[in-house]
């Protein structure tokens, strides 16, 4: 997962994976094809032995599971079409992937030049890592993204961008129960360390939604750069920092009065400097940023604020993941076809491990 603080033992992932074997979700029941899928990848468990380190292949329709000892990919999951968001359930035995029918599309492609979207795709796909096989997809609303789930594994915060809002699931019924309008093109959604806002970007608008948990409004809009896209949040939950794609920058903000304090300009003399992914490092003390088009892992000292070391990653990092060590950061390059792993304490590349068909999110367990 992209974001670094420790999830407490929850047991309602495992709970409801049980119940919810009869059951399906928005998707209807799971079709030959996800299930023939599910046997066939099926293996030795995923739990135990690790970390892994779990990367969503949007065009491969796959996650390929990476052990972070071997450095190397040891096993593949098919949880449904364009998996992107990826997270691991906080009890540690469930992938959390967002699965979409949606056609893909870049900037600036005319959407009706593209086929029908197929909404019985659209979903969060639950994986159960014991027998990496899918047990069911529940509904997401339309086209989901990015989601991050509560600590303790009863609700999922979904992005959907093409609704301009924010689907509040419910793991437990496996229904959705809140629908939250927010800015347009809503993407990165993250919740802050104490579980009592989630910060959510809009891409159209230059804004950040802050949602209280317990009411599910919004409470307030921070404005910010041009296209933002991830959120990451120091561990004790004092500021926030927002990756501005367009702008160029990365947005410090403080999470607690949820008002931007600064802004770190990246691009400089480089223009494809495009701040996308972010991972805060397990002590606070590092955030570290994929560039997109810039091809480059940024990290910025928290103390400061500023900019102290970037290396070459690939083309188009996006997702970023750090091991729960702080030791390794993996990046996924999407026109790459890889993930790169880079020494957090020296700060260069160990490795290009392949990793699938465009690369997009990267998830590490504990």
């Amino acid at each position: 997962m992209t974001r670094s603080r420790a999830f407490p033992l929850a047991l309602a992932f495992a709970s409801t994976l049980g119940a919810a074997c009869g059951r399906n979700g928005s998707g209807g029941e799971n079709s030959a094809e996800d299930s023939a899928t599910g046997a066939a990848h099926s293996g030795p468990s995923l739990l135990g032995g690790g970390p892994y380190a779990y990367v969503s292949s949007e065009d491969g329709n796959s996650v390929a599971v990476i052990d972070t000892r071997a450095e190397s990919v040891v096993a593949s999951v098919l949880p449904g079409r364009r998996p992107r968001g990826v997270r691991v359930s906080p009890d540690g035995s469930t992938l959390i992937v967002a699965v979409s029918g949606s056609p893909k599309a870049g900037p600036g492609v005319d959407e009706r030049s593209l086929p029908p979207a197929d909404r019985s795709r659209d979903g969060i796909a639950l994986v159960d890592l014991a027998r990496r096989a899918l047990k069911r997809t529940l509904p997401g609303g339309v086209d989901p993204e990015s989601f991050d789930v509560s600590a303790d594994g009863k609700t999922v915060y979904v992005s959907n961008e093409d609704a301009s809002a924010v689907t509040v699931l419910d793991v437990v019924s496996g229904t959705a129960v809140a629908t939250i309008p927010v800015g347009s093109e809503p993407e990165g959604v993250t919740l802050r360390p104490d579980g009592a806002v989630v910060y959510v970007t809009s891409e159209g608008t230059g804004t950040v939604a802050v949602i209280a948990t317990d009411t599910r409004r919004v409470i307030a809009t921070i404005p910010v750069g041009k296209r933002p896209r991830s959120v990451a949040f120091t561990p004790d939950g004092a500021k926030a920092y927002v990756t501005n794609e367009v702008g160029g920058s990365v947005s410090v903000v403080d999470a607690k009065r949820h008002k931007v304090r600064k802004t770190i300009a990246l691009a400089g003399e480089n223009l494809n400097v495009r701040p996308m992914g972010s991972a805060m490092s397990p002590d606070g003390a590092r955030v570290y940023i994929t560039t997109g088009r810039g091809g480059t892992l940024i990290a910025i000292d928290t103390k400061g604020d500023t900019v102290i070391a970037s290396v070459a990653v690939g083309k188009r990092p996006w997702g970023v993941g750090v091991t729960a060590d702080g030791k390794r950061i993996y990046t996924a390059n999407g026109p790459s076809h890889d993930v790169t792993v880079v020494n957090a304490e020296s700060f260069t590349v160990i490795r290009h491990i392949p990793a699938g068909s465009m690369p997009w999110g990267v998830a590490i367990s504990k």
